[in-house]
């Protein structure tokens, strides 16, 4: 039975993520709210899309944005949502923390390192306790770990998401034309242009929400000042730096998939992509200021809660989710026993 402190503390969370989060502790409420999120933001998406694109350029590229966005009504930015756009807003915001969890821990027992710490241990204070068997082999293996689940979750976040952002940058119809023009076979559809670039974001962003907040938070936070609260906060800090890095991926993706679009059709080049880019804005194509401050609009207030998210909700569900997959392994072998 739960102590009345451990109630207060729970209640106190569920308060917190109520006031501050667009998260719940109920899945089914945060995957609704997610999507309404995104959805509403939509007018914000689209600005942030154009600006990272080379069809803005030169001075008063927000102003730009701001008028391709609503260049044909109000309406415009929310038009070019579809059912695959509310699939893949579904994915991203449940299954991703699970997907980095699942390969973390997979890679972990694999090459027989700790995983990244998660949940409770964030909260509690780091002792450094040398073990013989720490060696140098020890540690490229937790190096390689932290180099690979990131790129397996991120990527894994693009053949979920690419797709469906593609459409949301063209719009249904235009992007329908432009893959009658590529016939691409349906493998190559799934992937959608411009992947490559789509996926090097999403690694990004991924290794700041699941890799650096942790790591650096359970190391260098201090103790006293540890909570549910300061880790929210802190990583939507550090969510806008690593915007700052992802937002010349994002750059790369909409420019990619211009040059993609033109003549009705074409395979993206990326060598072409950046020297184009470059010749014609400088490095100004792939980074300002402006660029920044139209990402973090979009996607601070749901990316930079996926570290609070993933180490104070997510475990709450933790053990329903093993006992339940337990139960469903000992049905599945009991059936086979009695064949």
């Amino acid at each position: 039975m739960s102590s009345p402190s451990l109630e207060k503390q729970r209640h106190r969370t569920d308060e917190l993520a109520a006031t501050t989060s667009p998260h719940r502790p109920s899945l089914p409420s945060e995957l609704e709210d997610s999507a309404v999120m995104r959805f509403a933001g939509m007018p914000l998406e689209k600005i942030a899309l154009f600006m990272n694109s080379s069809l803005v350029n030169g001075s008063n590229q927000f102003r730009q944005a701001v008028k391709l966005t609503f260049e044909k009504g109000m309406l415009a930015p929310y038009r070019v949502v579809t059912s695959a756009s509310l699939v893949a807003w579904f994915m991203q915001y449940s299954v991703m923390g699970l997907a980095f969890q699942a390969f973390d821990h997979a890679l972990s027992k694999g090459l027989g390192v700790e995983p990244v710490w998660y949940g409770e241990e964030l909260m509690k204070p780091y002792t450094d306790e040398p073990s013989n068997d720490r060696d140098a082999s020890y540690r490229a293996k937790v190096a390689l770990k932290i180099v690979a689940a990131p790129i397996l979750a991120g990527s894994l976040e693009s053949v979920v998401a690419n797709r469906a952002e593609v459409e949301r940058y063209f719009g249904p119809r235009q992007f329908a034309a432009i893959e009658s023009k590529l016939g691409w076979n349906p493998v190559a559809r799934i992937f959608a242009p411009s992947f490559a670039a789509n996926a090097a974001r999403n690694v990004i962003m991924c290794n700041v929400s699941f890799v650096v907040t942790p790591i650096t938070y359970k190391l260098w936070f201090p103790q006293e000042k540890k909570s549910q609260a300061s880790l929210f906060y802190y990583g939507m800090g550090v969510n806008f730096i690593g915007n700052g890095i992802a937002i010349t991926q994002q750059a790369l993706w909409g420019r990619a998939l211009d040059y993609a679009a033109v003549g009705g059709g074409q395979k993206i080049n990326y060598s072409d992509v950046i020297r184009l880019s470059l010749k014609e804005d400088g490095y100004g194509a792939f980074f300002s200021v402006a660029k920044w401050t139209s990402r973090i609009l979009m996607n601070a207030p749901v990316q930079g809660s996926l570290p609070w998210f993933y180490n104070n909700i997510l475990p709450r569900g933790e053990e329903s989710v093993v006992n339940a997959a337990a139960m469903l392994v000992g049905g599945v072998a009991g059936r086979e026993e009695i064949n």
